[in-house]
């Protein structure tokens, strides 16, 4: 396809930008694209479009000029509507990345992510549409065995929960003269059965893995708002909740929702293990190269020589005698911490109480520290632990 490179940009100064973004794009696996905003047709595209759609460069080219249709037609919707807001003024749709899918040479449909970004000319006028192919293949399979691996996990716990609870349950009806120590052992089995029932339900259902990739999820939050949500939780537990958060970033890009479990794991720790009277902090705040999100109680705190184990699976501390849980809690909210590149830990902070702060890395959060200032509150540098 190197016939169209010339009609890319204009002069020699734009032809070598769109060499080097082909290069860039290619040498990152990705496949470029360029159409003409003018006419409407494919201008260039990556020779390794033949092996994701099957496709030669040449054949999507000439499939795609009649007015963006042919088998790359996806590319070219909403074109017009985005040159048409951009010379009202508009310039949110600049760029764009979204989820379609492309049908191929091979009888079926291929999913991808599509990357777009309007080039303007000196003139302000969009001249062409440039982008990047990301193919969803590896990711949707990655996601498929993730539902797989959750609906056997849900099923093979299931199964002897609800023997257990079958079984709790005949033993009350059928006992009614036994001693209160043992029906109140009865009824801390029952508890702890509905508690595990319940985690399956909430995240290991087969209704919740159907619904993921249903719809396109959110794959941003504001801070902020993890913090509010944490407080409403607080408040609706009956407890005293305070925000002490300092500037932070508009967006965090992450998995909301697992954040928001992360966060309420360390959140139902607190209400767990402090005072009912006692307030709880949620604290918010740039840190190194990234937000630290905190939540701080004022409870008994974890004993020095516990807390190296406290984020190790099924472990449970002294403090936790006689209290419901399966000590999955916190080892769950650290491995969705770790699985965005981020670090949970936990201080005992002078005044007794616990401290686990989460931090996350943030694309320019150094320039909002550099804005902000040093202090030892805010480091500028990380110091290989966040706290």
């Amino acid at each position: 396809m190197n016939r169209s490179a010339s009609n890319d940009c204009s002069g020699h100064a734009g032809v070598a930008l769109s060499e080097q973004f082909r290069v860039i794009a290619e040498i990152s696996g990705d496949i470029a694209f360029s159409i003409d905003c003018a006419s409407g047709a494919l201008r260039y595209v990556s020779p390794a479009i033949e092996q994701l759609l099957g496709y030669t460069p040449e054949q999507a080219a000439d499939a795609f000029c009649a007015g963006g249709e042919g088998p790359l037609a996806a590319l070219y919707a909403g074109l017009p509507e985005r040159m048409r807001r951009l010379r009202a003024g508009d310039r949110s749709r600049l760029r764009l990345v979204r989820e379609t899918e492309l049908q191929g040479a091979h009888g079926y449909p291929v999913p991808v992510e599509v990357i777009s970004s309007l080039l303007c000319g000196e003139d302000g006028r969009p001249q062409a549409l440039v982008g990047l192919l990301r193919d969803l293949s590896p990711r949707r399979l990655r996601e498929a065995e993730q539902k797989r691996f959750a609906s056997m996990l849900n099923h093979e716990f299931r199964t002897p929960l609800s023997t257990i609870d079958g079984a709790i349950q005949r033993l009350e009806a059928t006992s009614p003269h036994t001693d209160e120590a043992t029906r109140a052992r009865y009824r801390k089995i029952a508890l702890a059965t509905d508690r595990l029932i319940g985690m399956l339900d909430d995240y290991l259902s087969p209704e919740r893995m159907a619904g993921i990739g249903s719809e396109r999820q959110p794959t941003t939050v504001a801070p902020r708002t993890l913090l509010e949500e944490g407080a409403a939780q607080l408040r609706a537990a009956g407890r005293v909740a305070s925000i002490k958060a300092r500037e932070l970033p508009e967006t965090l890009r992450c998995d909301p929702e697992g954040l928001r479990l992360a966060l309420k794991v360390l959140i139902d720790n607190a209400v767990a293990y402090s005072p009912a009277t006692s307030p709880v902090v949620l604290g918010g705040r740039l840190a190194a190269s990234g937000i630290e999100l905190s939540v701080r109680d004022h409870g008994p705190g974890v004993p020095r020589d516990e807390q190296p184990r406290v984020f190790d699976k099924f472990y449970r501390g002294s403090n936790a005698a006689g209290m419901p849980g399966s000590g999955l809690g916190l080892y769950m909210a650290r491995s969705i911490v770790e699985v965005h590149g981020g670090i949970l830990s936990l201080v005992s902070p002078g005044g007794g109480g616990a401290d686990f702060r989460i931090w996350l890395p943030v694309a320019g959060a150094a320039k909002m520290l550099a804005r902000q200032g040093t202090t030892p509150d805010n480091p500028a540098l990380p110091s290989g632990n966040p706290t």
